[in-house]
């Protein structure tokens, strides 16, 4: 008979979870932004349009604006003074953090640019905006952006969040930077970008701008949160760096552990499939291999039966049991 192709079910197993990394399953550490888009750039007063995101936290509640004087990379300048509040709309993203919702489009009570405004009305604050050219509606350029604030560190940085199972089988690693910063200027800072940075060894960090949404008054602190993401299969010691207007802030190391899942995967691969090819080869050369003319097939295996006394052969029933046997003679 052929031979049987086995596996041992722990090699399928890991088999199959590194198949699930590798499809791009999600990496479970990876920190996903709130995303907003709408269905048009441009709508006229009177019409709606179609407000989608992604990103949210699961069964939040988020309130979507329509505001004026603002901009997706510098907010709502003005606060939701600038914002049409009273044609606003309520939707709850759903377990994934998606929404979809329509939204009228109305004239804010300050000019344009505008924005479609979405933040979260409960729990933790996040917020995102997406830009509308309302049709009709008047146009000032932006206020410019104060100069006197100043920002400087006040506490000490760490790296909060832990590795996965995903990240031991290759996963990007990822982390987010706390600090606590504090306005040493003579305005405040609104929405501040900073610029974090990740190096390896002597290689110079690799910069990324993240915009902080708030405002952080003269003489205010604030606490910054700040997501961290290498490269998928990155280990050994890294430095996240925090830079603010040029200035580096903070420097915070970061050890990251080989992902040893991999190496396992790559040591059973070596071993099972030359196993798996060695079987197969045998199963096709007994396949192939052929039978003498004279070979008797192998008999039926008989029932298998409990040990016991030899039955006796019933005698026919036209046979006496005195009879001669047969070609006897009388004497």
């Amino acid at each position: 008979m052929p031979s049987v192709l086995r596996l041992p079910s722990l090699t399928v197993a890991v088999l199959l979870l590194f198949a699930l990394v590798a499809a791009g399953a999600g990496p479970v550490g990876a920190v996903e932004r709130p995303v907003v888009e709408l269905s048009g750039k441009q709508a006229g007063a009177g019409g709606e349009i179609t407000v989608s995101g992604s990103g949210w936290r699961p069964r939040a509640l988020l309130t979507l604006l329509v505001c004026g004087q603002a901009e997706p990379d510098r907010g709502v300048t003005g606060g939701t003074d600038s914002c049409a509040n009273a044609d606003g709309r309520a939707v709850t993203t759903d377990a994934e953090g998606r929404f979809r919702r329509r939204l009228p489009v109305v004239e804010p009570p300050v000019p344009c640019p505008c924005v479609v405004h979405v933040a979260t009305a409960t729990g933790a604050d996040a917020e995102a905006d997406a830009a509308l050219q309302v049709a009709g509606h008047a146009v000032e350029p932006l206020p410019a952006e104060p100069s006197g604030g100043r920002l400087s560190l006040l506490a000490g940085t760490r790296l909060r969040g832990s590795g996965s199972l995903l990240t031991w089988f290759g996963s990007p690693p990822a982390r987010t930077l706390v600090v606590t910063i504090g306005n040493v200027g003579t305005s405040p800072v609104r929405n501040p970008v900073f610029q974090v940075g990740t190096s390896h060894g002597v290689f110079a960090p690799q910069w990324q701008d993240q915009r902080w949404r708030g405002t952080i008054p003269p003489g205010g602190r604030a606490r910054i949160e700040l997501p961290v993401e290498l490269a998928a299969g990155a280990h050994g010691d890294y430095t996240v760096s925090l830079k603010y207007g040029g200035k580096v802030l903070a420097e915070h190391p970061w050890g990251v552990g080989r992902p040893w899942g991999v190496t396992l995967f790559w040591a059973l691969v070596l071993l099972v499939v030359p196993a798996a090819l060695f079987r197969l080869a045998l199963a096709v050369l007994d396949h192939a291999r052929p039978r003498s003319p004279g070979h008797a097939a192998r008999p039926a295996r008989r029932p298998w039966r409990l040990p016991g006394p030899p039955r006796r052969p019933s005698a026919l029933p036209w046979v006496a049991s005195d009879a001669d046997p047969p070609g006897s003679r009388r004497s």
